[in-house]
Formats: structure tokens, sequence, C-alpha cells
């Protein structure tokens, strides 16, 4: 485990940091939480509307949607992933019913903006490209199956804004293959672990990926989340992940293919209350001995001083059956007994009483 904040990877290279918008990605920042709404909307505009009004109130740093055109990104030959759609004959008639207008699209990113949200869309297609890319979107997420996808890559890339890069059936070959191409093309970039499946087990989520690919990529890091539970992306804040992308649903009654891989919105807020107070307790290593002194007060409360177990003559020299321990611990320390064993009393203490360093003759610390 690592404490957020650091910078260097195995090979001592200091790894740098971009922005979309005003949020700052990279080492120390806060994890940037994307909340993937996908196809959560079913192709209603104002489901999509109402999504950017959850997830904003949860606190999430950006909302992101997918793009489709049906005609420039699929074919009546593509096969169902799961066949979930009792109105839709073809895949393809489904990405039909998901597209929306370009003023659509421009005005869930008002919307958005208005919010304060960063608005977000994956594009499929040359054509999303230029949609996404007149809304003057913040940065560009590649989808795990465009990952080879240079054409693409490309028209994204021509922009100049950042990008993230999803890997979530790729090997280090592919995925060497694109890191190199946004690389060469100038883009900043981030990298997110993906294992595409849903909902993704524990065991196939990836942890340890993350710092594989600090170390050998050098770029901001991340997951991208299906397993549908909060508890990744806790992992995430504790290993010092810059990015985090998760799918979001209203509830999990809800209709969709993506909504056994979601968290609801209510889980959302949760799970970034979380994040940031691990983040905070990670930034901020504590001093035993400088933090005690807070405490004194307290210490007189719960800790215990010596009483008198039973009357003690004057003259008596004291010994441990003579003393019983209780609360509070403004008399003498209970750790300091053994510097008042044998010595001899200057006074009658009554059963009960508390200790005081002037009831013995002489004595020593």
């Amino acid at each position: 485990m690592r404490y957020v904040g650091f910078r260097v990877n195995k090979k001592g290279i200091s790894m740098s940091s971009f922005k979309i918008a005003e949020n700052k990605i990279g080492p120390g920042e806060p994890c940037f939480v994307i909340a993937e709404i996908a196809q959560a909307h079913d192709g209603s505009l104002g489901m999509a509307h109402a999504y950017i009004d959850a997830v904003a109130t949860a606190g999430a740093d950006a909302i992101k949607f997918q793009t489709h055109i049906a005609n420039q990104e699929s074919s009546i030959h593509e096969p169902w992933r799961v066949k979930f759609s009792k109105q839709d004959d073809t895949r393809y008639d489904y990405w039909k019913r998901m597209e929306f207008s370009v003023q659509q699209w421009a005005g869930l990113k008002k919307h958005a903006d208005e919010r304060g949200i960063v608005f977000l869309s994956s594009a499929f297609s040359i054509q999303a490209v230029e949609i996404l890319k007149n809304l003057e979107m913040a940065a560009w997420k590649i989808a795990s199956g465009e990952i080879n996808n240079f054409k693409l890559l490309k028209a994204m890339g021509d922009t100049k804004k950042p990008i993230i890069l999803s890997t979530g059936m790729s090997g280090y070959k592919e995925i060497d293959n694109s890191v190199n191409f946004v690389k060469e093309m100038g883009n900043a970039l981030a990298i997110l672990q993906c294992t595409t499946s849903y909902p993704t087990a524990p065991e196939k989520i990836g942890i340890n990926l993350l710092h594989e690919y600090r170390d050998r990529y050098n770029i901001p890091y991340g997951l991208s989340d299906h397993s549908g539970t909060i508890y990744p992306g806790l992992a995430c804040a504790a290993e010092g992940a810059n990015i985090l992308e998760l799918h979001v649903t209203m509830s999990r009654e809800m209709f969709g293919p993506d909504v056994v891989a979601s968290i609801t919105t209510n889980e959302l807020k949760q799970l970034i209350e979380g994040m940031r107070f691990i983040e905070k307790m990670y930034q901020s290593p504590i001093s035993k001995d400088k933090i005690a002194p807070e405490f004194d007060e307290l210490r007189k409360i719960f800790t215990k001083s010596l009483f008198a177990n039973k009357t003690l003559l004057k003259g008596a020299l004291l010994k441990e059956e003579d003393i019983i321990l209780l609360k509070p611990g403004s008399g003498i320390p209970a750790d300091h007994l053994g510097n008042y064993l044998g010595k001899e009393l200057n006074c009658t203490v009554e059963e009960g009483e508390m200790l005081k360093e002037s009831f013995f003759k002489a004595w020593t610390k």
C-alpha cells in the first residue's frame, strides 16, 4: 500500500500531471471520479438529464455518456452481448434507439456545465468525435473495444485534448501500441485497468495492475470498474489511483444490460465520501509524540491514579496491597506506583482518598 502523493515510479522518474477542465489529474491529487451512465438512460433524454443532477449531487467529478451513431459504428450483423431488450430486434436497432441529436448533446453538455460537473462521452465513430469536438469536451475516453482503432485515436488526438485509455480486453502488446501512438501525438494520457466482465468478480479486478501501469508507462492511472460494488473504488483511493470510472444506475431495478455492474447513485455518494476520507487519511501522517499533548485533559478522565484501598495510618510504609487504582488520572499516575512503595506517610489517609505527593515524608520520582 502506498501514500497518496507518491510521485516517483520504480525507475525513479517523476510522473507528470495534466488537467481535465479545472481538475488536476496526477500524483497527490484527489482521485478523479467519473460516473459512467453509458445507456442507463435507455434512450430517454429526460432520464439522461436526471442522471446529471443525481451524480452531481452525489459528488462525482465527471459524468460520462456514450455517443452512438448506429450506421457509423455497427451493422445488422452485430451480435448481442446480452439479449436484454424486448423492443429492439437487433443490436443495431438498439444503438439507433440510443442516439441523441446534436442539439440534445449540446443540451446535456450545458446542463453538466451548470451543475459544475465535467461532461464526457465515449465516441464510437469519427462522426461522434465531430459532434463532441464541437461541444469542446474536456477530454476523450477510449472504450476498450476501440483501443486499436487508430483512425479514431488520431481524430481524438488531433484535438490535443487529454485521452483516457481503457484496457478491458487487451494484453500488453496491444496496450503498448496504443499508449505509444497517443504519446507520439503529444496528448496527455491516462490509462485505466479494466476487465470486460459484467459484473466483475473480485479476483478479476486486477488491482495489482494499477502500479504495473504506473511503472510501465509513467502516466496517471486508475480503474474502470464493473464490479457493481463500492469496494474497488475504496481500494483505488488507498492505492493512490488518479482516476476511477464506474457504472451508475438510479436503482438496481432499472432496465438495461449494465445494471448488474453498476452502483446506485446513493452508493456513489457513499463511495465518494469514503474515498475522500481515505485520501485525507493518507495525506495526513501524524506523530504520536506531537499529537499526544492534545489529549492531556482527556488523560485525566480516562487514566487512573493511586487511591487508598483502606485507612492508612501516619508513619505507615506504603505497600502494594494498600493501593487501588481508580479514575480520574489527575492524581499520582498509576504507572508511578513503584516510586512510592516503601515510602513513609506523614499523615493518616482515609480509605478511598486519592494519594498526593505531599502525603509522604520523603519520596523520589
